[in-house]
């Protein structure tokens, strides 16, 4: 019987590490754009990836059939998603710093950011992102189409006021 649990533990273990070999690049780069950190300097992101990784190893046993990568992504999203939510409280770690100012994601909105990463980096239906954040359809729709646009088309710079040739001349 000893034998027989200790043999199941390797087999899981190996599965387990076989996984993140796999996946845990592709991960740590969604966890990067969602905290919209530098790739080479991103303690937030990897604070993510391994809660999402210790989460779905616990949670190994039970996936039965359930792809484990979107059991990671799921946890990973909903992490992040309730981090941000205590960002403004001073609650939780994860949301305690502002994204790097020269990510082009940083112009976004938490919210804006995960939907974004899920719907275009993930590949995930909006009906999926909907269903996993616990929002309408069409709000996960309206939050995709304003994020991509403010990626797409940038605010202007103000323009410099021009001065009056009478306050100028002597």
């Amino acid at each position: 019987m000893e034998r027989r649990r200790v043999a199941q533990d390797a087999r899981r273990a190996r599965e387990f590490e076989a996984f993140v070999a796999g996946a845990a690049g592709r991960l740590l780069h969604a966890a990067t754009l969602l905290t919209a950190e530098p790739p080479d300097d991103n303690p937030r992101a990897r604070r993510l990836l391994t809660l999402s990784l210790a989460h779905t190893y616990a949670c190994w046993d039970r996936l039965r059939g359930e792809d484990p990568y979107d059991r990671a992504r799921a946890y990973l999203a909903t992490r992040f998603s309730r981090a941000a939510w205590h960002q403004y409280g001073g609650l939780g770690a994860l949301g305690r710093s502002r994204p790097h100012p020269a990510s082009p994601l940083a112009r976004l909105s938490p919210q804006e950011r995960l939907i974004l990463v899920l719907r275009l980096y993930e590949g995930v239906a909006e009906e999926q992102a909907a269903a996993l954040l616990g929002l309408p359809l069409e709000r996960v729709h309206t939050i995709c189409d304003r994020a991509t646009a403010t990626l797409l088309h940038p605010p202007r710079r103000a323009t410099p006021a021009v001065l009056d040739a009478k306050a100028v001349s002597p």
